[in-house]
């Protein structure tokens, strides 16, 4: 079967930017003058002293209908990853192939406007997913069945909740139909009941032949809903054999890196002891 995704040695730089002393001294002034054409000769050793790699070396494939679920600690790069694969970012190395639609949930919200009221957002934000007006029209009345949010869909949209604003991006994402939805974190706002309703539509997605990518710390949903898992850390992406395997390797690292600040603590307070007792 022909890979939907194929990302080959993906990497995402970002450059740092200290910030500007708006009114620094001669001294300073001077110094940096100097300092500038040095730096710009320094070349690549200036940029990459400057610069963080959000993602490197990344490649993987993904089939037709397979759920992908991305775990990894804050800051790890896979908002990155999904932002990339969205389009929304273009990567700075790698090569990234996509055959097919992609509907995307990133960020609450994402392309609403506030004072627009939730019936303008939902043809607003379809438009941007890539539905046709017609389309959108049709699924209209089954968007907000799913949304539950109807008394309020005459309402601007910055006055509602942000359980209201993912409800209501996830209904009209879910709606999209694409070949491939991604999703990042829509787990993390919303009740019980509305959790659960975001499993089903993944599940019922998923039974169509349709492919997902899912963010989530939520590691039991990761269990429940996903046949491949993907573990994110400093900017490298690791598989493992099955969704438990992975969720307990990435469980141990943690355990690990705790152990470690928690000797690094003691350490430090060994110190500040024997500081205090000399």
């Amino acid at each position: 079967m022909r890979p939907i995704i194929q990302v080959r040695d993906l990497g995402k730089r970002y450059h740092l930017r200290k910030a500007r002393n708006t009114n620094p001294t001669l001294r300073e002034a001077v110094v940096g003058a100097l300092r500038w054409p040095i730096e710009r000769l320094g070349g690549r050793n200036g940029s990459e002293k400057n610069s963080l790699w959000a993602l490197r070396h990344v490649s993987f494939d993904v089939l037709p209908g397979e759920v992908v679920g991305i775990i990894g600690p804050n800051g790890a790069g896979k908002s990155t990853l999904l932002k990339i694969l969205s389009r929304i970012t273009k990567p700075s190395e790698g090569e990234v192939d996509i055959y097919g639609r992609v509907g995307s949930l990133l960020e609450i919200g994402t392309g609403f406007h506030p004072d627009l009221t939730g019936r303008e957002n939902i043809y607003l934000n379809a438009v941007i997913l890539g539905m046709k007006h017609a389309e959108t029209k049709r699924k209209f009345d089954e968007i907000v069945a799913f949304s539950e949010v109807e008394q309020f869909l005459d309402m601007p949209v910055k006055f509602y909740s942000s359980g209201m604003y993912l409800r209501l991006a996830f209904a009209v994402a879910a709606h999209l139909e694409p070949e491939i939805l991604i999703l990042d974190e829509v787990l993390a706002v919303g009740d019980a009941t509305f959790q659960k309703k975001c499993l089903s539509k993944m599940n019922e997605v998923r039974s169509q032949g349709r492919t997902v990518f899912f963010v989530s710390h939520n590691m039991l949903a990761i269990k429940q809903m996903c046949n491949r898992v993907f573990i994110v850390n400093g900017g490298r992406l690791s598989a493992t054999p099955d969704p438990a395997t992975a969720i307990a390797t990435y469980a141990a690292s943690g355990a690990n890196a705790e152990k470690g600040r928690t000797g690094i603590n003691q350490f430090g307070s060994g110190l500040n002891n024997m500081a205090a007792s000399a």
